[in-house]
């Protein structure tokens, strides 16, 4: 029973709190733009954070609750029990009692940025009594060590949800316990980043493509400005207090995924000591060091819960077993660092001044950045966090982690890293392949690199970019958006000719010859250019999923791209079995293979619910671009949801903008949907059109051009 006097003392606290947070209001502007866009200005940058994370929770307070959720490990607190396996995997990296020591041992200035940010969003909630946060009803400012990154998946969850439950529950999970168990067209992850030097553009300034490829939904486009020097704009991961892809008056910077080498795998080899296990180390024998995590869950009677003993070794926690071997896991846990790099780039002035943040932080391990300024400088940085490894190991594969020499010796500096700064050809791009072919015949060589470094290839989209870039002279901010929705589709530049010449070559008295004849000309007449008008782009993706699912296996076996195995080892029976497959498909569906590809390929948006209902009888959007599989640079990735015949986007061009850098900054950008999570509020849906049709809007970066274009101007908690 709470006594009275502690009533008392917590209904002080929080009248206290209110009041100090009212007064840090007093400092802040919220000015919402015609599309509902925050532009936040504060007097310091606290105030700022403070006023971001108010108008971010205004806009979607529940995906920043799943977000903590998800990064505190506590969403089984919400959902249930078939989130145990997420907690547990999240448990242990994530320490409350390490991020309470860490946040206590930060540098004041960030202490006082993550104060801020807890007090912004516990502000919001009390403004807000009709919102009920499922979990998380306080924000504690340690609580911000937890999601530091930006990213839409971080590396701790690179690790087998399947395989940490065999190990630490005995429990073998069905397939497709996780998610959609088709990684044959998943859709790929991450982004397109472009900079375009001066020399190249036709006004003599630098240009910078910001493409994120996420879900939809994950983030919100906000500006941020203090009178401490920050003025930044841009995409904002739901609950973080910085501009995540973005731009402030001077530079700008694009974070794409990477397949950079810094997460790795350790064979132990085990000894069980009585009641304990050690692991072999040389010529040593260590113990295991053990910690018991309760992961609590919802079930229909109220709270229970579930306690592991988890094991770790000097190379990080064991997370599954390998033919008689515990394996564990390395991997970046910087939080401090993370964060004060996350924060600290988006106040850069300059090159010297960005690059001076990465070299003092080296806590980015999952993406490549594509950078541009006023300067006129462009630039390439590989990951940051990158150990040093003795390259005899195959680092692609679980090494021994008895053997001394799998330990890391040090990070590499950047100067050994692959970066570019001003290349020859006048432009850089990554689009989550290699960087090797990131400034075209300016590139660098993968040879001068030890193999560890990236562990991308080529891909359908990399070739896209280059033939959109190369030996092109006057890019302005429109023709770079041109660029970035170009239409090709360079997947299909091996595989069509290999099934045009399987159709040839099949007899005239071949049934199949004939009955795919009516296709086969659709296809030779086809430029490989999306539309919404097109019936070809129809019927050459949904041979492509056919085809592919018939050799993905055997491709992956002889460690070939899928259009290149088509291409070369498809055989003709195959291939016309496939394109008659897809025809019946698409005449199944749709009532003819000529169905044009607006028509099966669309956007819909009906509620803000993070698992979306889809349905064929409510209204959806056509949609021309592709999903990024096929090379489609503007990506969308969609497929059918609850039995529907149309293919529905939830994946890819999420927000797009182009940057022009000169002594005034200039941007376009749209975001899918609209800023609100809110299905009642004019924002939740009014960029869709745009979006769909890639037309972009200005951005309104200086206060001069929200005038006439403002629809409030508040202070948090008015």
């Amino acid at each position: 029973m709470i006594s009275a006097f502690a009533f008392v003392t917590v209904a002080f606290e929080y009248n206290s709190d209110v009041t100090r947070w009212e007064r840090q209001a007093a400092n802040v502007s919220i000015v919402r733009d015609i599309w509902g866009i925050a532009h936040v200005t504060g007097k310091t940058d606290a105030d700022t954070v403070f006023g971001g994370m108010y108008a971010q929770a205004e806009d979607d307070f529940n995906r920043i609750e799943v977000n903590y959720l998800n990064s505190l490990g506590r969403l089984a607190e919400a959902e249930g029990e078939k989130a145990i396996w997420s907690d547990l995997r999240q448990k242990l990296f994530i320490n409350p009692d390490i991020l309470k020591r860490d946040f206590a041992a930060s540098p004041s200035w960030l202490q006082k940025l993550m104060t801020a940010w807890a007090d912004g969003l516990n502000f919001y909630l009390a403004k807000h009594p009709q919102v009920k946060p499922r979990v998380l009803t306080r924000f504690e400012p340690w609580m911000a060590l937890s999601f530091t990154e930006g990213s839409i998946g971080g590396d701790i969850e690179s690790i087998s949800l399947r395989d940490l439950a065999a190990f630490y529950g005995k429990t073998k999970l069905p397939e497709g316990s996780f998610g959609i168990n088709d990684d044959v067209f998943r859709e790929p992850l991450g982004s397109n980043g472009i900079a375009i030097a001066p020399s190249n553009t036709r006004d003599k300034k630098a240009l910078l493509l910001i493409n994120p490829h996420t879900s939809f939904f994950f983030r919100s486009e906000l500006q941020m400005t203090s009178g401490e020097g920050l003025n930044a704009y841009g995409a904002s991961t739901w609950g973080q207090f910085f501009i995540y892809q973005g731009f402030n008056e001077h530079c700008g910077w694009m974070h794409t995924s990477s397949e950079a080498d810094a997460i790795d795998e350790y064979l132990e080899s085990v000894v069980k000591r009585g009641n304990h296990y050690d692991y072999k180390y040389g010529s040593e024998e260590r113990p295991f060091a053990m910690a018991d995590i309760t992961v609590p869950f919802k079930t229909d009677k109220g709270m229970a819960q579930r306690t592991f003993t988890t094991y770790y070794s000097q190379h990080g926690p064991v997370v599954r077993e390998e033919n008689g071997k515990w394996v564990t896991v390395s991997l970046m846990n910087k939080p401090v660092a993370a964060l004060t790099q996350s924060f600290m780039r988006t106040k850069a002035k300059n090159y010297k001044e960005f690059r001076a943040v990465m070299e003092q932080q080296q806590a980015n391990s999952s993406n490549a950045t594509i950078y541009a300024d006023r300067d006129g400088h462009i630039a390439y940085f590989h990951v940051n966090y990158m150990p040093r490894r003795d390259a005899r190991f195959d680092w692609k594969k679980p090494v021994d982690g008895s053997d001394p020499a799998s330990d890391y010796q040090g990070l590499h500096t950047i100067d050994e890293s692959p970066d570019l700064l001003d290349p020859k050809s006048g432009w850089l791009y990554n689009s989550n392949n290699w960087p090797w072919s990131a400034a075209g015949p300016s590139s660098l060589k993968q040879s001068d690199y030890p193999r560890y470094i990236d562990n991308g290839t080529e891909s359908a989209r990399g070739l896209h970019a280059i033939r959109v870039l190369q030996d092109k002279r006057d890019f302005t901010l429109d023709t770079l958006r041109d660029a970035a929705y170009d239409s090709y589709l360079t997947w299909f530049d091996k595989p069509l000719p290999s099934l045009f010449r399987a159709w040839d070559q099949t007899g005239t008295d071949d049934p199949m010859r004939a009955a795919t004849a009516g296709q086969i000309a659709a296809l030779r007449a086809w430029d490989r250019r999306w539309s919404v008008d097109s019936v070809p782009t129809s019927l050459a993706i949904f041979w492509a999923e056919d085809i592919v699912r018939m050799i993905a296996a055997d491709a992956r076996k002889a460690e070939m791209s899928m259009e290149d195995y088509v291409a070369a080892r498809a055989t003709p029976v195959q291939m016309l079995k496939s394109l008659a497959a897809a025809s019946d498909k698409l005449t199944s569906d749709f009532g003819k293979w000529q169905t044009p590809w607006g028509e099966i390929n669309r956007f819909q948006r009906l509620t803000n619910d993070i698992v979306h209902p889809f349905s064929d009888a409510a209204p959806s959007i056509p949609v021309g671009f592709t999903s990024g599989n096929y090379g489609s640079l503007a990506s969308f990735g969609a497929r059918r949801y609850m039995g529907s015949k149309r293919l529905y986007g939830t994946y890819g061009n999420s927000f797009v903008a182009v940057v022009e850098f000169g002594p005034k900054v200039r941007a376009k950008a749209v975001t899918a949907g609209g800023e609100s999570g809110d299905p009642r509020s004019k924002h939740f849906n009014d960029q869709a059109a745009r979006y769909a049709a890639g037309d972009l809007r200005e951005v309104y970066f200086y206060p001069a051009q929200l005038k006439g274009r403002t629809e409030r101007r508040y202070r948090p908690g008015q």
